[in-house]
């Protein structure tokens, strides 16, 4: 049996008690996170939102088995948000949909969640209709026209059932319930608001695919409330994508479990308190960068050492080449050795040991360490 099955449901409880010192605990590092970032200037908040949304919407799809482009992904977000980081990577639909969705849920977290919002984020996901090769009802709730909802593993004919939804029939009924909570004024911690909208949305489980993504940002809408800024410092998908095992562990317990969520509770704020500790590697990254423009800023750099420099400087895949370069800078192979020696002779840039056609270049580690 289900906890939707069970004839309390939805009436979720937990022990006060035991939830009471995680919670101020979790609660004390946003405010200080919070007063950290608060004394960053403009542009370094906006580095560490960029990074942060970035790797909200790459783990988000990863926890899913889907593999976005890195690059394209912060191109879109850093779009959005108006920001020149050089040459931005044309972004896929698939992407853009994503990013869509995310964005429009922490940048308007005060606006109401409604039925038709959530329509418009399950088409954005699925831009094409379809799910892999399976077409899905998108922008639709599910029907159940080929079976029950079921997340299920395993071979074909040795699957194992981790859980089943409510049927079809109770999806209009279960929504309204659940939104017309999620719009209210909170009778609870909004902190312990985003992890029971987290838990209840994926138990409903409304759409044919894409509900756990859904559900992350149902979260992160509902933290960005708990805070009241729709600026995000860390990333609840992160967390999520490098805990994934213990993540579907105690969803598929507490879904087979009582209306006592309290082990789900713990769980979810253990994990955003880990969350926010991670947003300290994105700080000290904003930091470090800062410091190396400072470093060299007696230097005469050109537009296209800046936006190579900076593609570097925010984690570029692979080693930078001359050709690489070119493409990047959008300039000859000429321009590009001319630019690269220039950066070499002031220190910039350095010589990696490989030399012939594999011939590459780094920042020293000192110009851009933590």
């Amino acid at each position: 049996m289900y906890i939707h099955e069970l004839k309390d449901w939805p009436q979720f409880h937990w022990k006060q008690d035991r939830l009471a010192e995680p919670l101020a605990s979790v609660r004390h590092q946003q405010g200080r996170l919070v007063g950290h970032m608060e004394a960053l200037g403009f542009d370094l908040r906006q580095e560490a939102v960029l990074r942060t949304l970035t790797s909200d919407v790459l783990k988000s799809s990863e926890i899913e088995g889907e593999k976005l482009d890195a690059e394209q992904v912060r191109s879109s977000i850093a779009r959005r948000l108006g920001m020149d980081i050089g040459a931005l990577k044309p972004a896929d639909r698939n992407v853009e949909g994503i990013v869509e969705m995310m964005l429009d849920a922490t940048r308007h977290f005060s606006e109401p969640l409604t039925a038709e919002r959530l329509s418009a984020w399950h088409a954005s996901l699925f831009p094409t209709g379809r799910s892999g090769m399976t077409k899905i009802r998108v922008g639709a709730r599910r029907d159940d026209s080929t079976g029950p909802m079921q997340v299920v593993s395993g071979p074909i004919g040795k699957e194992h059932v981790h859980f089943e939804a409510p049927t079809a029939t109770r999806l209009d009924a279960e929504m309204r319930t659940f939104l017309d909570w999620f719009n209210a004024e909170p009778e609870i911690d909004p902190v312990l608001k985003a992890g029971l909208a987290h838990l209840w949305f994926v138990t409903i489980h409304p759409f044919d695919d894409g509900n756990g993504r859904m559900a992350r940002a149902i979260a992160d809408m509902a933290l960005a409330r708990s805070e009241n800024s729709a600026q995000r410092f860390y990333s609840m998908s992160a967390q999520i994508r490098q805990e994934r095992q213990s993540y579907y562990e105690i969803l598929e317990t507490t879904q087979k479990g009582t209306m006592d969520i309290t082990p789900w509770m713990e769980w979810f704020l253990g994990c955003l308190g880990r969350a926010i500790d991670g947003a300290q590697t994105t700080l000290s990254a904003v930091l470090a960068k800062a410091r190396f423009w400072e470093s060299i800023s007696a230097i005469a750099i050109n537009e296209r050492q800046r936006a190579v420099l900076n593609r570097l400087l925010d984690g570029l895949e692979g080693k930078l080449t001359s050709s690489k370069y070119a493409k990047l800078a959008k300039c000859s192979q000429d321009t590009a050795q001319r630019d690269i020696q220039y950066l070499v002779e002031h220190g910039i840039l350095f010589r990696n040991p490989e030399g012939g056609r594999s011939t590459s270049y780094s920042i020293p580690k000192d110009e851009s360490a933590a």
